[in-house]
């Protein structure tokens, strides 16, 4: 079909261009350019589209998918989706309502007949459901009429070069298709010039206004929320791990009277993390910039300003709370830089990062060391120093939220909000030590030095406990995995649940069993059955899934006998499917299956609920 609509296309277009005197030429499509991006990757890949878009003259709006009209999917003709997949095969927060809407049962089969399209999915293929929301999407538009330009783009950030392995060639399919289909876009020149930028920066001469730092409080009818997080105080911030170990663990909890705030085991807590002064310090004295001039943002378009910027915003606003200076760049943030590139050897160097074939040593250079975008600044001054105030925000992506499981419980803990936070601190080729931007925020603060405020919100998790008393639960959860049972712990026990299973498992019992006395007293009082694994604490290894198979007459037990639910909650390396793997051998030791068949179990599990996971790499 797409064949004969390209054929049918170009001879329509070439023979109006040999008309002589009387030429009209087929006009070129609006492109929409939608995304669903959890961490911000699939939005800056979608703006890399926009661009190219661009520079062939094309019309483009980009925007994620739960900002955009869906009804008026019905009239496109031109759209191209990118999305990444979070969870286990969940699509990201800002595309959950199209996602609904895609797959209502009263769409009628036809309906997007109209229009061309292509999914590029963005994943890790050490997830089970690797892009399994791109995947999915791809096959519902197929079955709704739509055309598709080229077969969904499946991009790993598991491969040698990132994403970018299968996004490059993928793109160059699809201009070609593009080209194909639409042909007047043959004829028109790619510029290779700078765009416009998407605001405009206007510095104001008046007195700094004190209100833009202030949050606004939510009122008692509404939730705290991205756009208005409750700004909690800090109540405490204790490392939790013996201080000869390698790692540092910090327990925090935030006071939430008066936010509104409710949530049950499972649910995450969000927020926004700061960059350290010193970076603001260093990244103003590099651009020559007052960190304490105030501006306010114009649209170059019809593209809003960021909502959460203030207006008027100081200077070191937003490059404390709204810019990711710390973050390894992408390759469009080098592409954009070399266009300001007048240095010979700075210019070659960037637009060599930014080419399809200077990927491996962009990797080498930026990925590898995991070299801050402020660190590549500092490598190419003359290039810096020629920068633009108007492009930082073309520049440097917006600073993602964060989340984390909520370790406690509302019932044992009211008005009260715990974590359980690793701090990501470590080596590699760079002098400065590589640090993980939020955790090592949180890390920095502390309550004894007067009230410390930080913004959050709730949302809903992945983990859902049975409501049911007599319900058995299984939970897996080594090192800071052990956070959502906590809460899950805290929650059944107080209403009367004591059917509980926890497999623990860390390096050693004196240096980071987290919540060990806890454990201890819910044992002794009847409402928990522990099973924990110290890997470093005997000369052989033990970890949580040789628990798992040691345990296997209860295990089978609780599962086949009394419909335990199954939970698994951790580092997505290796753990979750070993774990999955140890259960798999269970069923067959026990219930006397094939593997056939335990996988066949397991599946079933994971279908009705009844085994659910809670992974992050």
């Amino acid at each position: 079909t797409l064949m004969l609509r390209v054929r049918s296309c170009y001879l329509v277009s070439h023979s109006r261009i040999m008309a002589g005197s009387n030429i009209f030429i087929m006009s070129e499509p609006t492109l929409r350019v939608l995304y669903g991006s959890q961490t911000g990757t699939a939005q800056d890949t979608a703006q890399r589209i926009a661009r190219q878009g661009r520079r062939r003259q094309l019309q483009v709006q980009v925007l994620p998918l739960d900002s955009y009209n869906v009804a008026n999917l019905i009239s496109e003709s031109l759209v191209i989706i990118v999305c990444s997949t979070t969870g286990q095969g969940d699509p990201p927060d800002n595309m959950k309502n199209f996602w609904r809407f895609i797959f209502k049962k009263s769409l009628p089969v036809g309906s997007l007949s109209r229009l061309d399209c292509a999914v590029l999915g963005l994943g890790d293929s050490s997830y089970p459901k690797f892009n399994f929301v791109a995947k999915k999407l791809h096959k519902r538009l197929m079955q709704l009429g739509a055309s598709t330009l080229l077969p969904v783009g499946l991009a790993d950030d598991q491969h040698d070069l990132g994403a970018d392995a299968v996004i490059d060639p993928w793109l160059t399919s699809l201009w070609a298709n593009l080209f194909a289909l639409y042909p007047r876009l043959c004829f028109l020149l790619v510029s290779s010039g700078r765009l416009p930028p998407t605001y405009t920066f206007h510095f104001l001469d008046d007195v700094k206004d004190e209100r833009e730092d202030r949050l606004r409080i939510p009122t008692e009818q509404t939730a705290p929320s991205q756009l208005h997080p409750f700004p909690s105080r800090l109540l405490s911030n204790r490392r939790v791990t013996d201080t000869s170990h390698f790692q540092d663990v910090r327990h925090i909890e935030f006071d939430i009277t008066g936010s509104n705030i409710e949530f049950a085991a499972g649910d995450v807590v969000m927020m926004f993390p700061r960059n350290a002064p010193e970076d603001v310090q260093q990244f103003c004295q590099l651009l020559r910039i007052d960190p304490e001039a105030r501006f306010t943002l114009r649209a170059t378009d019809n593209t809003a300003v960021p909502a959460r910027l203030p207006q008027p915003c100081t200077v070191r606003h937003l490059m404390e709370r709204y810019l990711d200076i710390a973050a390894v760049p992408r390759r469009s943030f080098f592409e954009l830089l070399s266009t300001f590139a007048t240095d010979e050897l700075e210019h070659e160097k960037l637009v060599e990062f930014s080419s399809a074939a200077g990927q491996e040593e962009l990797h080498i250079y930026c990925n590898r060391p995991r070299r801050t975008a402020l660190e590549v600044l500092a490598d190419f001054p003359h290039t810096t120093a020629e920068l633009k105030v108007d492009y930082l925000l073309d520049l440097f992506p917006e600073i993602q939220p964060r989340s984390f499981s909520i370790a406690s419980s509302l019932q044992a803990h009211p008005n009260r909000l715990q974590i359980l936070v690793a701090v990501v601190r470590y080596k590699t080729k760079m002098h400065k030590q590589r640090e993980g931007l939020c955790s090592t925020w949180l890390a920095s603060l502390n309550p004894e030095q007067g009230d410390v405020s930080v913004p959050l919100w709730v949302k809903k998790g992945s983990l859902r406990f049975p409501k049911e008393k007599d319900t058995p639960v299984i939970m897996v959860g080594p090192g800071t995995g052990v956070a959502p049972f906590r809460s899950a712990l805290q929650e059944r026990i107080a209403e009367g649940k004591n059917a509980n299973v926890l497999f623990f498992g860390c390096r050693s019992e004196s240096k980071d069993f987290y919540f060990g006395s806890e454990w201890e007293e819910m044992m002794k009082a009847g409402h928990l059955s522990l099973f924990t694994a110290f890997s470093r604490d005997q000369e052989e290894k033990v970890y949580v899934q040789q628990r798992v198979r040691e345990n296997a007459e209860l295990l089978w037990d609780l599962i086949a006998n009394k419909g335990a639910c199954f939970y698994i909650a951790g580092n997505a390396k290796q753990m979750p499917a070993s774990v999955c793997d140890a259960l798999k051998e269970v069923f067959q030791q026990e219930g006397g299956v094939s593997a056939e068949e335990a996988e066949q179990m397991l599946t079933a599990m994971e279908r009705t609920g009844r085994l659910q996971s809670e992974t992050w790499s």
